[in-house]
């Protein structure tokens, strides 16, 4: 071997296997691969695609690997967009096209064939560990073969497995967070690979068999720890073992399934190899579980054993707590007993029979959800389990939402404490949940945002989730408690939240964390009475959500104040009509760049506006891309930057952008043009040299007498980059209004 002469094997590990869904052209019958992008690898020191081309009969497509794709284009946007043609798959948003005879089959076409089980798989291309790094070739007809044959090796490993294999149903195509039931996909064991189904089934026998093994050892005290320890390595190579995982092709390795707490179809996915020594194999998934011991050394401190109960707080009794924290169901944001059927159906097979209390635990096929007879299990805000009624569902959740809130108050000491942990980003989850505190007789006291969340996960980064938990406080509400007057509450809130505001600001929180970290202190006016009377409006009452409305405003005229008048200043900002608000929050939280939807709708309603008038009507949003709520199948790319697209980023119009005729201009019914509006026609007039028609402009509105213009123009000038083209033409707008004394030609000049 020392002499390179000789021909050797080098070995080269199996990393995965990479297959796309399949199905049958409408048109002309042809097997269509359901590709989203063809890129195995793309990173700056290695590209490599895998080609596509119809066969001989055209009976569906062959592929190829190419290596060492050149980069082309002479700039950025241009090597983008020639990449994204070169890359470009079957599949789009509109469905996916024939590579034989080009026609679509719509997204439509394809839940029938799915639902009418006429989707297939076929195996693309297969991930090898090279000397190099990965690298990449075409199946083999072994390979091939051996995916086949393993649907027969399937149904003889489940025959000794107690309770067969995962047949239990998945979740109806109406519930939360879930789209695979769309595509005919109805029982949990046709997410998986039957290959994928033979290894699971291998390494869920061979833990059964060591749980075994060591009860009749002289190690039985250890059997249910171990065992434990075993079956946590296969729940978590679940998540790294189905067809819902993808192949990263920035860092070459296979991701886990469950990105986001959904459960979305994948159309191009990654089979790993679970007897391997790389990601997604059981021997990394079992280390990753014990990492946790490596620094193991003895608990410190007395602690008394803690009791675990599974069951449901409204029918279980307890008493003398001084302190209950909860973190509570998040209103419609997450599907958990559905999710958890995943992991659910596979860890009652492994532990049955390992325990009593394993066997009571799991003694049902699926986990609870909510029990309609005895109005009592799993809490959630999901239509789809009251008929598709959406009103039923959300005042069901406030409802039993409340009666959690109120076993916790008969658990708590007369001078206890429930802490209430909560981030959602939408202001009916907030609502729905402060109602049931204060119906329950709670009043909140305190309030602290508290960062929990980790920034780099993928909700993070497509979605509009929040960084911070917003952990409440709350007391019990004294039972002589009398009814508030809404004028002194209002008062009474606005005296408490100021100081808070202050510090929250300096500790550095912002976005929507800083609206919600607002709430706590706000809410101990209004929950210390059962109810809030209002003084003009005998016999009415002020509700939650009108209450909260306050609250924002509050919120929205201190940060704009910030903007307008600098860090220092206790000022708060009042006379800005509601758009300019929007706009300035925006600006200054996420500048010209794509920001969460979800944080763009709670500021547009703190300022009084709806985020789609501001899209339309008002032609200051533009939608850049993704989906508000899980789509059917997983995002694509989004289109050329800039352009239209629907959904969860969105950003602001540049000014440039902004063109309409009636861009700063009174409407037809006298409603005042926001004064963001004048100030971007002001400088479209600038740009072309009308000065004159900038006079005119500026004195019909009296601008030049406005302080709020001249404060507004000061706070752009410092949001824009230095350079810009934006901030050259502000600094020259504000140099002119301040300089009346020079000509109109001479100030073009400045």
């Amino acid at each position: 071997l020392g002499d390179k002469r000789h021909p050797r094997w080098v070995a080269k590990p199996t990393v995965a296997y990479l297959w796309a869904r399949t199905v049958a052209c409408k048109n002309c019958r042809a097997t269509i691969p359901l590709l989203k992008t063809r890129w195995l690898c793309k990173r700056d020191s290695k590209r490599v695609l895998l080609s596509m081309k119809q066969n001989t009969d055209k009976s569906g497509a062959v592929f190829g690997i190419q290596d060492d794709v050149p980069v082309t284009g002479t700039n950025a946007a241009a090597r983008r967009e020639n990449d994204k043609h070169l890359s470009a798959g079957t599949m789009s948003r509109s469905g996916a096209q024939c590579p034989c005879c080009n026609a679509i089959m719509e997204m439509e076409d394809i839940r029938l064939e799915g639902r009418a089980g006429r989707l297939g798989a076929q195996m693309t291309a297969v991930a090898v560990e090279g000397q190099d790094g990965k690298e990449y070739r075409l199946p083999t007809e072994l390979e091939l073969q051996a995916a086949t044959n393993a649907n027969r090796e399937a149904q003889r490993v489940f025959g000794e497995v107690p309770f067969g294999m995962p047949t239990d149903p998945l979740p109806s195509k109406e519930a939360l967070g879930f789209r695979v039931p769309l595509y005919g996909f109805d029982q949990w064991h046709k997410l998986f690979t039957p290959r994928q189904l033979v290894g699971l089934g291998g390494i869920l026998r061979s833990t059964r068999a060591a749980s075994n093994q060591i009860l009749g050892s002289d190690d039985s005290d250890w059997h249910e720890a171990i065992t434990s320890f075993l079956v946590c390595g296969l729940s978590r190579l679940l998540d790294f073992c189905n067809m819902g995982v993808q192949w990263k092709i920035d860092v070459p390795t296979i991701n886990h399934s469950f990105v986001r707490f959904a459960l979305p179809l994948t159309w191009d996915f990654a089979e790993g190899n679970v007897i391997g020594e790389s990601a997604g194999s059981y021997a990394i998934c079992a280390e990753r579980i014990c990492a946790g011991l490596d620094t193991y050394s003895g608990w410190k401190g007395l602690v008394k054993e803690p009791v675990v109960i599974c069951g449901s707080v409204v029918s279980e009794t307890f008493a003398g707590f001084d302190v209950v924290v909860t973190d509570p169901p998040y209103y419609d944001a997450i599907p958990y007993s559905d999710l958890m059927d995943f992991f659910y159906v596979w860890l009652r097979r492994v532990l049955s029979g390992v325990s009593g209390e394993f066997d009571r635990t799991f003694s049902h096929p699926l986990a609870p959800k909510w029990d309609h007879d005895t109005n009592d299990g799993e809490l959630i805000d999901d239509s789809s389990r009251f008929g598709g009624d959406k009103d039923k569902s959300k005042q069901n959740y406030e409802d039993g939402m409340a009666r959690a809130f109120a076993s916790c108050d008969r658990a708590l000491n007369p001078d206890g404490r429930m802490v209430v942990v909560f981030a959602h980003k939408h202001p009916d989850a907030w609502e729905t949940l402060v109602s049931a505190i204060i119906r329950t007789g709670f009043v909140v006291d305190g309030s602290w945002p508290i960062q929990t969340e980790q920034a780099s996960r993928m909700r993070a980064i497509t979605s509009a989730a929040l960084s911070s938990s917003v952990w409440l406080v709350c007391r019990k509400r004294a039972e002589a408690a009398r009814p508030g007057w809404d004028n002194r509450v209002l008062e009474e809130m606005h005296t408490n939240i100021t100081q808070k505001l202050r510090e929250f600001w300096d500790a550095g929180i912002r976005g929507p964390d800083f609206v919600w970290a607002a709430t706590g202190p706000a809410l101990e006016a209004y929950s210390q009475h059962p109810v809030v009377k209002k003084a003009n409006d005998p016999g009415a009452l002020m509700t939650v959500k009108e209450f909260l409305q306050h609250v924002r405003r509050i919120v929205v005229n201190f940060v704009v104040g910030r903007v307008l008048f600098g860090e220092a200043t206790s000022e708060e900002a009042s006379g800005l009509d509601d758009v300019t608000n929007y706009y300035l929050l925006h600006r200054h939280d996420f500048g010209m760049d794509d920001a969460p939807a979800g944080a763009c709708i709670l500021y547009a309603l703190s300022c009084g506006l709806q985020d789609r008038d501001l899209a339309g009507q008002y032609d200051l949003l533009l939608r850049t891309g993704g989906k508000d709520e899980p789509e059917d199948e997983e995002e694509t790319d989004s289109s050329e930057e800039g352009s239209e697209g629907s959904g969860s980023k969105v950003k602001l119009k540049a000014w440039q952008q902004r063109t309409g005729r009636s861009l700063g201009v009174e409407s037809a019914g006298g409603r005042p043009a926001p004064l963001i509006d004048q100030v971007h026609r002001l400088m479209h007039l600038w740009k072309t040299g009308e000065v004159v028609k900038v006079n005119e402009y500026l004195d019909a509105r009296a601008l030049r007498q406005n302080k709020i213009f001249h404060q507004l123009l000061q706070a752009l000038i410092e949001l824009a980059p230095q350079g810009s083209e934006e901030r050259s033409l502000l600094e020259k707008i504000s140099n002119h209004v301040a300089a009346r004394g020079v000509s109109a030609q001479d100030e073009l000049k400045l």
